[in-house]
């Protein structure tokens, strides 16, 4: 059974009092034994939006792709892919940020024994990070749906290029559009009516789909799995970056909570995990773990 898609989130009830004070987190990552579960809002200083921030896709109208319109539907197949093929682009010009390469320091320094991450664009792992655990798959990897055969996602773009000559041209002019969390760019509908999409090389006929759970889609269990063990082991679970508004982010929030696991959080604006945290901190990312990095060294 296909979960129904959460886009957006209104908090309810009194919120929870931000601060931008670090000590508690401080203190914490000190004692060691800390999880990460990262969202979105880490890779917006590497020039990726996020989904509801200030300037997130949603507020441009932006719509995600689910799975149930990707499946269903050959002609949001074809749109999905002609705008995927310069938003991946754009993404893998991506480069890691101050937060990202923090967090790294902190993995080596003993502080952090992983991270879940609900993003898609592998710049933990460019950063350095080794225990990354992809909750939402990468958008480096491809998937067939009739044979599961895994590939690389450069081999498909230029597979599509191959086919598609004429929309490198004609999409020219499109290129400074904006990327969205998801990976595609907005395109009219003249600019994608032609492209082509190309099959599976392995059985020659399936369907081919990036590497990641689409709105509406389940996480694979052994994975959701993966994320419940390293929670249950940690001694703090620190949240970055992430409005908490899909479960598959927040079934571990609440897990932590369950378990007597401190959950702190830092997020610029609220989360639908607050009620669940011990404190949530409000500052720019990149900010407040260079300076968590400089005082757990202190």
């Amino acid at each position: 059974m296909r979960t129904r898609p959460t886009l957006t989130w209104e908090p309810t009830g009194d919120p929870l009092p931000a601060s931008t004070d670090l000590t508690a987190v401080v203190e914490a990552v000190r004692g060691g034994g800390v999880a990460v579960l990262s969202g979105a809002g880490l890779s917006t200083e590497s020039g990726i939006p996020d989904y509801r921030g200030e300037h997130g896709s949603l507020r441009r109208r932006h719509t995600p792709m689910t799975y149930e319109e990707f499946v269903g539907d050959p002609q949001a197949r074809q749109r999905y892919w002609a705008r995927s093929q310069l938003g991946w682009r754009a993404m893998t010009r991506a480069v890691p940020n101050t937060g990202h390469r923090a967090v790294t320091a902190l993995a080596e320094a003993g502080h952090v024994i992983g991270v879940i991450t609900q993003n898609v664009d592998g710049l933990h792992q460019a950063a350095g990070a080794r225990d990354v655990i992809e909750l939402h798959g990468s958008l480096s990897r491809v998937i067939c749906l009739t044979c599961g055969d895994l590939s690389d996602r450069a081999e498909l773009d230029r597979r599509l290029r191959e086919a598609n000559p004429e929309f490198e041209a004609d999409a020219a002019r499109h290129r400074a559009a904006r990327v969205n969390p998801d990976g595609d760019v907005e395109l009219p509908p003249e600019a994608v009516r032609a492209f082509r999409v190309v099959p599976c090389t392995v059985c020659g006929t399936g369907v081919l789909k990036p590497d990641v759970v689409f709105f509406g889609e389940n996480v694979p269990p052994e994975r959701v799995e993966r994320c419940r063990r390293l929670v249950a082991g940690a001694t703090t679970l620190l949240v970055l970056g992430s409005s908490l508004t899909v479960m598959s982010g927040l079934r571990f929030v609440r897990q932590a909570a369950r378990s007597g696991v401190p959950v702190l959080i830092i997020n610029q604006g609220p989360t639908r995990g607050d009620r669940w945290a011990d404190q949530r901190v409000e500052r720019p990312l990149g900010e407040a773990l260079t300076e968590i990095v400089a005082r757990t060294r202190a």
